[in-house]
């Protein structure tokens, strides 16, 4: 999962980063609405965490131009208007879900998590390739009927690797959708990630590296 927090209070927007970080989901930051026009447009997020009240770009028309375009996953929008016609303006903007400060933390977890299980659902029900079957909405990986029990970056790649098909992914592609831009490529995760993932799906081998390109399912 890869998620965007849009928050123009830097300290507020780091500490949400943060505390996200902490509970294995990929975060960028952006800290006004054009500056997450930009970062939504090349990379495909599960979902954007949006506060409302943006300089420059406000962040009513984000949430517009995000859904005109078909980009940025779910929105989740924050602010400190907690009022009915509040909620309700900002949901008929195309907001999925709308949240006001301030707010408990644990429930802003489990709303990101909630609606990426939505995004799952919405776009892929069964990802299926040589008889590894992966289920988007439910989280669960059987290989020949067998469960397989992956955590959330193994689950994520995989995701990556069976939705191409077959076809190549770079590393670049990889590191992009499964972790955030603060994940150095030096630090070697996606090759750890890889390594435990072969070991789990056991053989015989499902992922194939093309040296110094990527790899491919």
């Amino acid at each position: 999962m890869r998620v965007l927090v849009v928050e123009d209070e830097e300290r507020l927007a780091d500490a949400v980063a943060h505390g996200l970080r902490l509970h294995a989901i990929a975060v960028d930051v952006a800290y006004d609405g054009q500056e997450a026009l930009e970062m939504a447009s090349y990379v495909g997020y599960d979902v954007v965490v949006l506060d409302r009240d943006l300089p420059g770009v406000h962040g009513d028309d984000v949430c517009r131009r995000l859904r005109a375009d078909g980009r940025g996953g779910r929105v989740l929008m924050l602010t400190a208007a907690g009022q009915i016609h509040d909620k309700v303006g900002g949901l008929a903007l195309g907001a999925d879900d709308y949240l006001v400060k301030p707010f408990a933390f644990a429930e802003l977890v489990a709303r990101v998590r909630a609606l990426a299980r939505r995004s799952a659902r919405s776009a892929a029900p069964l990802l299926e390739r040589g008889g590894i079957a992966l289920d988007p909405a439910r989280r669960t990986v059987a290989r020949d009927g067998r469960p397989v029990s992956l955590n959330r970056k193994e689950f994520d790649v995989l995701r990556v690797l069976l939705s191409a098909d077959g076809a190549l992914v770079t590393s670049g592609e990889l590191r992009r959708s499964v972790w955030d831009e603060y994940a150095e490529p030096g630090t070697g995760a996606l090759r750890v990630t890889i390594t435990s993932l072969r070991k789990k799906l056991g053989l015989p081998a499902a992922i194939h590296n093309v040296p110094g390109k990527g790899y491919r399912l």
